[in-house]
């Protein structure tokens, strides 16, 4: 029953979640290049800088997304008593 109750939580940790992550890419990309951070669509753009781009997107958009997940799984928990998951991870096989 949790699950579903917190599914609307989860839904708005993950848009909010998808927000923090850009711009902390372009204040990192900002660090690295003067120009936009290159993207997969652009016609001319140099692989090398799109594969870091893209590297650097996807690294910070899983952590963001772990970390704002997480706390909101643990505020879930403090309000209601019960977590919206799985306690531990399962046992390797």
């Amino acid at each position: 029953m949790s699950k579903i109750i917190f599914l609307p939580v989860s839904i708005v940790g993950g848009l909010l979640a998808s927000v923090l992550s850009k711009k902390l890419v372009g204040a990192i990309w900002g660090a690295i290049d003067e120009q936009e951070p290159p993207k997969a669509q652009h016609r001319h753009v140099d692989l090398g800088k799109l594969t870091l781009a893209l590297a650097i997107d996807g690294a910070v958009f899983r952590v963001v997304k772990g970390l704002v997940d997480h706390g909101s799984r643990d505020g879930f928990q403090r309000l209601t008593g019960s977590w919206p998951g799985k306690e531990a991870p399962s046992p390797k096989k």
